[in-house]
């Protein structure tokens, strides 16, 4: 177990470097006709990782806590970024990763949804750079049968901004810059959903596909899952997010890449058939 974590601990580090890899090697020196400076100063900021990058390898080098997810599931993600990045990406829960994911999307947006008031105000002292909001989900775990059901009603099915969907699980009181975004990646790693009466994914899960079938231009989203292991995010994935636009799994990470629905209303809920990656 400690050489796993020494294993993780290190991909983490190596990843957040050579994602920026070619921030920290873009053309920086001065021109032929200038002659370098041989003093501190200005120039010695040139090259320079960024700030929140820095932390987050301080942070990863010197702490024992590891991520939530293991090294072959993280980068599943990391490798979509390394591609999309800088991007919108929205994540479901506030964790020990957060500061990776952050790190990941230099340059673009990322914000965190979180259930729990207090250890976003934890995180908030100790990473004021991040982006968080605090969400209250109004269904549990023991509610996902009926839920199901409901969902495979026509007002679920039917794409609709999720504010003014009729359907029992649009998650509709999320802070209003969630729904104002369009967003590119999106993970659901939260709420708790590990025991009956815990707040359930399958809102999360719903409204994720829902928010990329409600975007303009032409635009796919990529949606992850974590924890599909459980019969909530295994069954609620492959129902709303559809077998057909899975991409990947890798342990107990799902990669779905839902097109939009929006400009195309006649677009079956699933496809029939496996779309081509």
């Amino acid at each position: 177990m400690r050489v796993r974590a020494l294993n993780l601990k290190l991909l983490l580090i190596i990843v957040t470097i050579s994602s920026l890899l070619l921030f920290i090697l873009k053309p920086t020196l001065p021109s032929s006709s200038t002659s370098p400076s041989r003093k501190g100063g200005a120039g010695c900021s040139q090259g320079k990782l960024p700030t929140s990058v820095a932390e987050a390898l301080v942070h990863y080098t010197t702490s024992s806590i590891t991520p939530q997810q293991t090294l072959k599931e993280i980068s599943v993600t990391a490798r979509v970024l390394d591609r999309a990045s800088p991007c919108n990406f929205l994540v479901f829960g506030l964790g020990h990763d957060s500061l990776m994911w952050h790190s990941l999307n230099h340059g673009g947006r990322t914000v965190f949804l979180e259930e729990d008031a207090a250890w976003i105000e934890q995180i908030r002292r100790r990473f004021p750079m991040l982006e968080s909001y605090h969400v209250a989900y109004g269904s549990r775990v023991s509610e996902a049968r009926g839920l199901m059901e409901a969902g495979r009603g026509r007002e679920c099915t039917a794409v609709a901004d999720p504010r003014y969907s009729m359907c029992q699980l649009a998650l509709k009181g999320l802070p209003s810059i969630v729904y104002g975004v369009e967003w590119d990646v999106i993970m659901v790693d939260a709420p708790t959903g590990y025991y009956d009466e815990a707040p359930g994914r399958m809102s999360a899960i719903y409204t994720a596909g829902m928010m990329a079938r409600n975007r303009g231009g032409g635009a796919e989203t990529h949606v992850f899952v974590h924890d599909v292991n459980r019969e909530v995010e295994d069954q609620f994935s492959r129902e709303f997010l559809c077998e057909g636009y899975m991409r990947k799994q890798q342990g107990r990470l799902r990669h779905f890449l839902v097109p939009t629905h929006r400009d195309h209303p006649n677009t079956p809920f699933c496809p029939l058939v496996r779309t081509a990656a």
